[in-house]
């Protein structure tokens, strides 16, 4: 099988600096990307700054034979977000592949989470998505090819107590992929998320005594696939950890119709309406929304 290669392409990477980002980072420049090594250099909670971690990925990229950039700029803001994207457009002239790595946790039970803390947490992930994507999707749009990814979590998916902030922007990546994938595929860009979960910053705190190898090198491949452009996948979920290869999609019970309900006849009813022996499953691209619309449609016209 030919090697997999990125060979003039342009990557920007947020949250390079360490972990899962500069895993890509290293992949991806190590088969011939130019990448933008993004990383304000917090803490996991989002203190501070320090544009070393960035600074040493590139040393690393460059001792490899590779070419890359740091880049310490807030992924927060849309003029953080416009600096990141022109730190691309400067040096290398365009921008190729996105990946929003950049993340933050700030834990703790609900009841007790401040609107602070959870404005913070969703400033980097979806304010960070929005802004990055409103500079460089039209750019990719106008070239006719891009590859979007955009990091989910298995958090966002099922939840997890201690962690609603997180949860919640996690959740709402999806959401955003699937309207870019949409309005992409016409133009060559395809936009995918990824639900990876490695030992990195975030996991600390965890007892990972028992866990088998779950580096972020086991993600990167993945990664790398829905980066590269022999992937033609877009608007899709797919998962990546210790070793372990998935797709998750969203599933609905087959469920029932009747021309009217009461309360009382959800209740009774409840067990047909969640029987999972039949699924449905509408994917996003091209049509999800519309065939699931034509769906109940047709169970109401008998069909």
């Amino acid at each position: 099988m030919d090697e997999k290669r990125f060979d003039g392409r342009v990557a920007v990477i947020t949250g390079a600096g360490g972990g899962l980002g500069r895993a890509y980072a290293l992949l991806l420049a190590a088969r011939g990307a130019k990448v933008v090594v993004n990383d304000l250099g917090t803490s996991r909670q989002g203190d501070g700054a320090d544009i070393g971690m960035a600074n040493a990925v590139v040393a690393e990229i460059r001792a490899a034979g590779g070419e890359a950039i740091a880049n310490g700029d807030t992924v927060t803001t849309a003029a953080g977000c416009r600096a990141i994207v022109g730190a691309a457009l400067d040096n290398y002239g365009k921008v190729d592949i996105l990946i929003h790595n950049a993340t933050i946790n700030r834990r703790g039970a609900f009841r007790d989470l401040s609107y602070e803390d959870f404005s913070a947490v969703l400033d980097v992930q979806i304010a960070g998505a929005f802004h990055l994507a409103r500079e460089v999707f039209p750019r990719m749009c106008d070239a006719g090819y891009g590859r979007i990814i955009l990091v989910a979590s298995i958090a966002g998916l099922y939840g997890e107590r201690n962690v609603a902030a997180y949860c919640t922007a996690k959740g709402a990546l999806n959401g955003l992929a699937w309207a870019l994938a949409l309005e992409g595929l016409e133009h060559g860009v395809g936009v995918n998320c990824i639900v990876p979960a490695a030992q990195t910053r975030l996991a600390e705190g965890r007892d990972t005594a028992g866990f088998p190898p779950w580096g972020p090198e086991l993600v990167a491949p993945a990664v790398g696939w829905l980066a590269h452009e022999d992937c033609k996948a877009s608007g899709r979920l797919f998962v990546s950890l210790a070793g372990r290869m998935a797709e998750a999609y969203i599933a609905e019970t087959r469920g029932v119709y009747q021309p009217e309900w009461t309360i009382e006849d959800v209740a009774g009813r409840l067990d047909e309406i969640g029987d999972r022996s039949h699924r449905e499953v509408f994917s996003p691209v091209p049509t999800g929304f519309h065939d699931h619309l034509g769906f109940s449609f047709d169970m109401a016209r008998g069909k």
